[in-house]
């Protein structure tokens, strides 16, 4: 009757000691997440503002959409 491999201890590999394992990061501090919802509330607000009030010009809804994209990249780093 065919014998079957035995497995391998938990760790170790056919390449050398296991590596440890990667820290962890600390959490997002609060004024990260403060500013990360900031940027897109400013940003929603101004893109209605320009719909609403014309008054702005161009540069209401650019600065708006600028800091809707700004809060949402900022997202991608929150822990």
């Amino acid at each position: 009757m065919p014998v079957s491999k035995t497995r391998k201890k938990k760790g170790s590999n056919s390449h050398g000691p296991a590596k440890p394992a990667p820290k962890r990061k600390p959490p997002s501090p609060a004024w990260y997440v403060i500013t990360m919802f900031a940027s897109m509330a400013v940003g929603v607000l101004l893109v209605i503002l320009n719909y609403v009030f014309t008054f702005f010009g161009g540069w209401g809804l650019w600065v708006g959409l600028v800091s809707l994209a700004a809060g949402f990249l900022m997202t991608t780093n929150y822990r």
